[in-house]
């Protein structure tokens, strides 16, 4: 896992990040005391700067990969609206549990936040925002997949609620899957380590923001990023490459 936040590009209305996973994007009420994003750039940026900046779109604490934030109130309004009115491109990946029959899928469950006691959200067809996620499958591995998710709403969670409910929860999801962390010796013939000592490959929700496309909220010109796989997730599509 990467230990520390990347800055991939910046100008007067916008900062594009690599987030390190186990970083919140804004506070959370219910962990008041874990990092978040603006205390990581205030060291890297400066506190002044950091405390400018306003966010666009979030990320879940353990994803990892792109976040862009806008500088100014002008450029949160209309990045804001890009991202309302799926003018954004957001890909990501997901290790998940499972091996899927179909090369893509849409999966389209209506999604209602906060729907139960763990503060989940929950498929709701009576009470749910309409809610689509496009799926590809990159690679299967047996046990385990690599998928490819193009989200064309941004509900809270969406992408792990969708792949849960169509069977194939993400790997160490501790909300939506069992949590169970991936090892080695899961999935490696003849593995001989120590059980006791064996470290996992992947410990956290295993979901990585890919990659971005968007128009320059000043310009207009076309703009796009990829965030490479962080150490845990780069390791673990290593194994299971070999495997």
């Amino acid at each position: 896992m990467s230990s520390h936040t990347v800055s991939l590009y910046s100008d007067s209305d916008i900062l594009v990040v690599d987030k390190a996973a186990g970083i919140l994007t804004i506070a959370d009420r219910w962990d008041p005391v874990a990092p978040t994003i603006f205390e990581e750039l205030g060291r890297s940026l400066g506190e002044a700067e950091a405390k400018n900046l306003l966010v666009v779109h979030r990320l879940d604490k353990d994803t990892s990969g792109l976040l862009v934030l806008a500088k100014n109130a002008e450029t949160h309004k209309v990045l804001s609206k890009a991202f309302e009115s799926r003018e954004v491109v957001k890909v990501y990946h997901a290790l998940v549990r499972g091996e899927p029959e179909w090369k893509e899928t849409l999966c389209d469950y209506p999604l209602r936040p906060d729907g139960d006691k763990l503060h989940r959200t929950i498929i709701d067809a009576g009470h749910g925002k309409p809610s689509a996620s496009e799926f590809r499958l990159i690679a299967s591995f047996g046990p385990y997949s690599l998928i490819e998710a193009r989200p064309r709403t941004g509900r809270t969670h969406q992408i792990r609620v969708h792949l849960a409910a169509l069977g194939f929860p993400i790997v160490a999801d501790p909300l939506y899957g069992d949590g169970k962390a991936l090892y080695l010796s899961s999935f490696k013939k003849k593995w001989r380590g120590d059980e006791y000592a064996e470290r996992p490959l992947m410990a956290r929700t295993a979901l990585h923001a890919r990659s971005l496309a968007f128009a320059h909220p000043r310009g207009g010109e076309a703009l796009s990023f990829e965030a490479p796989y962080p150490k845990d997730f780069k390791a673990s599509v290593a194994q299971l490459e070999k495997r």
